[in-house]
């Protein structure tokens, strides 16, 4: 008998593996990270009225064909830039004057002038940098954007002083000269005043080339903040911009518009008269101007009225403009606190600075009392002046602290409650 077979063995199939979920790649880095606006699809819409072509050329965003009334001071600065170029050395020019005078649209003006001149070999060849405070978050962060404008280099603000130090103290003759725009100067002080100092003590070298422009608010502002050896380097060239009066802001506007037949010539005087009384500020009057047109061009579809800014536009649009409610607190609010108002606005003016701590206005304060001859309030009665108007918003008071050295800012602009005083003291 054969041997019976052995059962084969069942082959017995190992279980496929769970499927493990891939890991999702890491997105590629685009080519080119940095955001940008989607293009237009369609052009942007021409003005279709002359009312509309009139809010186009007043608003302050736009480029005008000219600066009137800056010829002397375009002509300084551009003679002192140009003398520095070609001499290839250093200097600084401190440009003072109250917002919306026209400092800085002027030196941009002198600057292109000077590029254009270089360009077509008129000039040596030079490089033009700015920066502005207000777009910094920390002064010392201007060594870091002056380092990167000039070399393209990235470096914290130690670093990049120590690199700057370097190169405005290191002779080298075929460097091409620099121009540098400082605009919002104030915002740059700090307790040491280190960054000012370091500003204006590098023009001073002579293998450094470079041309300080700073252009700050206020006309004192070396004595009133910074230590004597920074005031020192700042006496060499000083340029005031002054506010602009009546005539200057009618002739402003009047070149925006450009022989274009949108306002009565009334109601363009009405605008520069006030805002001249008030501040001077162009960008002011052109605001009104825009707003005034608005108004014109509502009652024109509304009512089939004329296509012409009146008086009447022109009043309206005042009365928004300078009645708000902040405006109509201040205009209501008692005697010792609307001094209070114009004890800080006056300790800004003094300072330069939109900041200021409670002991320096309680000086103001009292000596404003004196003037209107009335008996000064204590301190006690005065802190509680300030922090009513804190409560009210008018003015923004540090929480954290409540004695002397506490911090006050205005919660409103400085024209608004110029407005709201001086209407107060004529009615």
């Amino acid at each position: 008998t054969k041997t019976p077979k052995a059962t084969a063995k069942k082959l017995v199939k190992t279980p496929s593996k769970t499927p493990v979920p891939r890991t999702p790649r890491t997105p590629r880095t685009p080519c080119n990270p940095t955001p940008s606006i989607p293009q237009r699809n369609q052009l942007a819409k021409k003005p279709v009225s002359v009312l509309e072509e009139a809010r186009a050329r007043l608003h302050v965003s736009a480029v005008p064909e000219s600066l009137p009334c800056r010829e002397q001071e375009f002509q300084d600065i551009y003679n002192y830039v140009e003398s520095k170029v070609i001499d290839g050395t250093g200097g600084c020019m401190y440009i003072s004057g109250v917002p919306g005078t026209g400092k800085t649209a002027t030196v941009h003006e002198v600057m292109r002038c000077l590029q254009h001149a270089a360009k077509q070999d008129n000039l040596p060849s030079f490089q033009f940098i700015e920066i502005n405070g207000m777009k910094l978050t920390d002064p010392h962060q201007c060594y870091v954007q002056i380092l990167k404008l000039l070399t393209g280099e990235k470096a914290t603000a130690h670093h990049a002083a120590a690199l700057l130090e370097k190169r405005f103290g290191t002779p080298a003759p075929k460097r091409e000269t620099t121009v540098l725009l400082v605009d919002e100067l104030d915002l740059l002080w700090t307790q040491k005043q280190n960054v000012m100092y370091n500003l204006f003590d590098w023009p001073t070298r002579k293998q450094a080339k470079l041309v300080v422009l700073a252009v700050a608010n206020t006309m004192d502002l070396p004595e009133r903040i910074m230590m004597n050896r920074v005031a020192s380097r700042l006496g060499l060239t000083r340029m005031s911009f002054q506010p602009y009066t009546y005539k200057q802001l009618q002739r402003i506007i009047c070149s925006r518009l450009n022989r274009l037949k949108a306002f009565e010539d009334d109601a363009i005087q009405l605008v520069g008269r006030k805002v001249a009384a008030l501040s001077g500020d162009a960008r002011r009057a052109l605001d009104i101007c825009r707003r005034a047109a608005e108004i014109c061009e509502y009652s024109a579809a509304q009512q089939a009225a004329s296509n012409l800014v009146g008086m009447p536009h022109v009043v309206q649009a005042l009365d928004e403009m300078f009645s708000s409610p902040y405006i109509t607190a201040i205009r209501n609010a008692s005697a010792q606190e609307q001094i209070f108002m114009r004890a800080v606005l006056a300790e800004f003016q003094r300072l330069g600075l939109e900041e200021a701590t409670f002991q320096q206005i309680y000086q103001q304060h009292m000596g404003l009392c004196r003037m209107d001859g009335l008996q000064p309030p204590t301190m006690s009665q005065t802190m509680l002046i300030c922090t009513r108007l804190g409560a009210c918003r008018l003015l923004l008071v540090e929480s954290s602290k409540n004695d002397l050295h506490m911090r006050v800012r205005l919660n409103v602009s400085q024209d608004d409650v110029m407005y709201a005083l001086k209407e107060k003291s004529v009615k």
